[in-house]
Order: C-alpha cells, then structure tokens, then sequence
C-alpha cells in the first residue's frame, strides 16, 4: 500500500501513471501484434479483425464497472485508512468477476455470427471475425479476472505489479502470434483463429501470474474465501460507481458502430483504414489514459481522507501534463500521419484511409485528454454518472447527425472525422462545466463514509 494523502501530487501522478501506461500499451499491443500478421492475410483480414476488435469496447465498459468501482472504493477506504474494509470491497469484487466470466462465455458464443454479418463490409470479412471470435472470447472473459485485481492494487497505490504481467502476456502473445497465425516452425497456420488462440492463451497466463503475486505477496489486500461470498449490498457499492462508468465505454463501442455502419459502403478498404488507424489512435490516446487511471486513485485517497486540496491540485497536475503530451503527439500525426499506418500494412488506398483519419482526428487529442481526465475525477469523487451524462452528449452531438448526413449525397469520409472533432470539443467544455459542480458540492459535505451493509 502506497499513501498518496502526502507528498507532491504530480510526484504521485507520475510515479503511477508511468507504469499504467506501459501496462496499457502492451495490452494494447495485443491486437496491435495481431493486426500486423493478419496483414499479411489481406484487407478482408484485417477489416474482419478491425470490426471484430470492437466487440473489446462492450467488454472494457463492462470491466470498466469493476475497476472503476473498485478502484474508488479501495482508494477512499486506503485514505480512511480503513484496511477491513478495503479487502471486503477486494474480495466482492472477485465475487462478480466470477460471474461476468460465466456470462460473457455463455452470452457471447451465440451472438459472435448476427454481431460480424451487422458490421462486417461483406461475407469474407465476416466469416474472418467469426473466426478470431471463436477463440478471443475466453481471453475477453479472463479480462474480468485481470481488471478486478489489477484495479485492487491501484486503489492501493501499487501499479507496477500489473504493468509487469501486461508486459509478459504481450511477449508471450507476440511470440505465439507468428506461430498460430502464420505457421511458423508448425507448418500449420490457423490465420485469424490463431490471432484470437495466441491472445487468450497469453491472457490466461497474465491471470495465473497475478492470482500467484496476490497469494505470495500482496499483503494489504488478499484473497479471502468467506469475504467473497456474494453480498448484494456490497455489489450494489461498486455497481453504483461502476455502471455509470461502463455505461460511458459501452457508448464508446456505440459510437465505433456507428462509424463501421455509415462507412460500411465505401467497402474493405475503408473500413480496414479505419481498423488501422482506430487502433493506432488508440494507442496514441494511452498517455491521457495513463493519467485519467492515475487520477483516480490519487484523487481519490484525498477524497477519502477529506483534502480537497489536494483533490483540486491533482486535477490541475492532470491537466496540465495531459494537455502538453496529446499536443505534442498531435503535431507529429499533423506532420506524419502515414508512418503509423506503414507499420501494419503496404496497402497505399489502406494507409491513405488511415493517414487522413490520424490527421483529422488528431485535432481532438487535447479535448480527449481533458475528457479523460474529468472522468478520472468523477471516478475519485465516487460520482460516475456526470461521465456516463458527458459520454452520452456525443449521441446528439455526433451519432445522430453523421447517421443523417450519410444518407446525404456527396457523404465523404472526412465528413465522419470533421464531425468526431466538433462532437469531442463540445464534450471536453461540457465535462469541465459538470465537474466543477461536482467539486463545488462534495467539498461541502463531510467527509466520505463508507457504506457498512454486509448483505
């Protein structure tokens, strides 16, 4: 456990946001390495595979539920220095990460067809997403497991721990990769089956990892059979701070449908620019998310220990660091949009797709950077909805308008992006304004309590 109540703010903010990015870049990495040797399996791959990964959006809103809640509750308990009730919260949160696991199996399989034929550009494509489907979806369940001891440890202040297994399980997956999809050494390749086999084998790895650092190491928060039987009043803690969250990357995954739809008739092509350049984006988009995760917690013990102070003085850190590094990252995809997109793939009219989408869309990293942030600071404030509330803006802002003007003559591509960048801005103005409320009203009240219902 890392108290995080004392000392510099930006101090503590680096010190966990470096290891979260480094664990959020390999995680990404997962199908970034896939992406690259189903490449070379062609555009139908890569744009099967491309609107397959978004299926990882309706699990990240889910995991989201957990982590977030999670995470909040530890850390404000940590400041409270309430130590019972931080392994209570640990434990339950294992509870409901059992179930999800079950129901993403059971829930998913039947559903992996109609979802690929809904957002798949034509038959090959869709056929390619079943497949990697088939065999992602046991890794996309065992997430669950990684994100409710990933988020305990963070709460705690510890997050190296976790960038250590994510960096592992990526080594692993890269080097299962080659040999599953392409046949390397086997002479057997599985093509995109391999790409979702490699990722889920690597991921059950990190799972096992973890569960051994926690029963040999971790002493502040342990595994503890009696405390995980399911409590609905507990559930009902980490759910209240957690749906509105995953309620905000489940609109995420809306709005990546939205785009696969209304690009749908511009053919492979483009939806496998998009696929390239979503994912680099992605990757681009890891600084600002390293500081929202960082944000949390180190709010959040403040918040738990009543020093709105210092609670104030971590969301300026936040900002200012947020801001300076997605500008920086801005003028290179400005400048050089196409050198990402070349990593992944030879195919001029793919890297002119992902070239121009990375051009555009870089005009919002900023914004994005101050979204993420002010949901870092809802998250520390035990108040996820005015996120879900900001999130959900983009629906007027941008799903509705670009599903209208695609049905417009003269539609373009950029029209989609042109529209991302508005919607995006209008959203970070509107984060600010609702999280100055928020700070204005819980600064007034006592200090957090937390809730003592064991059933």
């Amino acid at each position: 456990m890392h108290d995080m109540t004392k000392g510099p703010i930006t101090g503590h903010l680096i010190r966990m946001a470096v290891p979260v990015m480094i664990g959020m870049l390999f995680q990404t990495l997962y199908v970034l390495i896939d992406l690259y040797f189903v490449a070379h399996l062609g555009d139908t791959a890569i744009a099967g595979v491309g609107a397959a990964g978004n299926l990882m959006f309706i699990v990240m809103a889910a995991t989201q539920v957990l982590v977030v809640g999670t995470t909040t509750l530890i850390a404000q308990a940590v400041g409270r220095k309430d130590h019972a009730d931080a392994n209570l919260v640990f434990n339950q949160s294992l509870a409901i990460a059992a179930a999800c696991i079950l129901g993403t199996l059971l829930i998913g399989y039947p559903v992996i067809g109609a979802y690929m034929r809904i957002l798949g550009a034509d038959a090959a494509s869709q056929a390619a997403g079943v497949d990697y489907l088939d065999w992602y979806l046991p890794g996309l369940a065992l997430q669950f497991a990684l994100a409710a001891m990933g988020a305990a440890l963070r709460g705690t202040g510890l997050a190296q721990p976790g960038m250590v297994v994510q960096v592992l399980t990526v080594i692993i997956n890269a080097v299962l990769a080659p040999v599953l999809i392409a046949g390397w050494g086997t002479g057997h390749p599985l093509g995109v089956a391999g790409a979702g086999l490699a990722s889920t084998i690597a991921i059950a790895f990190g799972v096992v990892l973890l569960a051994l650092y926690f029963i040999k190491l971790e002493k502040f928060v342990r595994f503890d059979a009696a405390l995980a039987v399911p409590l609905l009043a507990q559930w009902r803690r980490i759910l209240r701070i957690g749906l509105p969250a995953g309620g905000e990357f489940a609109l995420m995954f809306v709005y990546m449908a939205v785009i696969y739809t209304v690009i749908r008739d511009f053919g492979a092509t483009a939806q496998a620019g998009f696929g390239v350049g979503s994912r680099v984006m992605q990757a681009i988009f890891l600084p600002a998310m390293a500081l929202a995760f960082a944000t949390s917690p180190v709010a959040g013990q403040n918040v738990g220990a009543g020093l709105f102070d210092r609670v104030r003085a971590t969301f300026r850190s936040s900002i200012a660091i947020g801001s300076v590094i997605m500008l920086a990252l801005t003028l290179i995809c400005q400048i050089k949009p196409d050198w990402f997109a070349r990593g992944f793939t030879q195919d001029a009219a793919v890297i002119a797709i992902a070239a121009e989408f990375l051009r555009y869309i870089s005009w919002n990293f900023v914004a994005q950077g101050i979204v993420f942030t002010c949901s870092g600071m809802f998250q520390a404030l035990g108040n996820t909805l005015p996120a879900m509330f900001s999130s959900g803006s983009r629906l007027l802002t941008f799903a509705l308008p670009v599903l209208w003007w695609s049905r417009q003559p003269g539609f373009e591509l950029h029209h989609v992006w042109m529209m991302s960048i508005a919607s995006v801005t209008l959203q970070a103005l509107f984060s600010l304004w609702l999280l100055r409320g928020q700070l204005q009203r819980r600064s007034a009240q006592p200090m957090n309590q937390p809730a003592n219902a064991t059933a």
